[in-house]
């Protein structure tokens, strides 16, 4: 069954900001294996011309993550049968470094959703903004619906 195309551009946000602290960056570069010490020292980031530590750059994936509750892929209506998916693509478009001490929201938009063979594709992109509300990072996250474009039963 094809997934419900109604959804494009539809607008889903988290309940409430996320903050970053130098301990969940420290934590999620000691996960991930990234030795760099602007991850774990506020004087290297300042070397570097940084207020505080920053993060490594797929840590944009926490913050969107904040409103992945949210999201309507996880609605009977939206038509996903999750077992059918896999992750197709990720990347993050930066503004500025996430760094210790910002308070971020996430607001994500189902952006596309179209036919590639038998599959389809869905693109979500969410917006990271600040406390101030500047853009810090947009991460675009595509998954891939296994066999369900239309036609794909013939």
């Amino acid at each position: 069954m094809p997934i419900n195309r109604e959804f494009v551009g539809y607008e889903f946000s988290a309940g409430e900001a996320y903050e970053v602290t130098r301990g969940k960056i420290r934590e999620f570069a000691e996960a991930i294996g990234d030795p760099n010490p602007a991850y774990r020292s506020a004087e290297a980031a300042r070397a570097l011309g940084h207020p505080d530590v920053i993060a490594p750059p797929t840590f944009g994936i926490v913050a969107a993550g904040a409103a992945a509750e949210s999201n309507p892929i996880r609605r009977p209506e939206f038509g996903l049968n999750m077992r059918l998916v896999v992750h197709g693509e990720q990347k993050f478009r930066y503004e500025r470094p996430i760094r210790a001490g910002d308070v971020l929201t996430a607001t994500g938009r189902i952006a596309e959703i179209r036919d590639a063979g038998r599959n389809e594709l869905v693109r979500v992109e969410t917006e990271i903004r600040d406390a101030g509300g500047e853009l810090v990072c947009t991460a675009v996250n595509v998954i891939v619906s296994r066999g369900t474009a239309a036609g794909a039963e013939e």
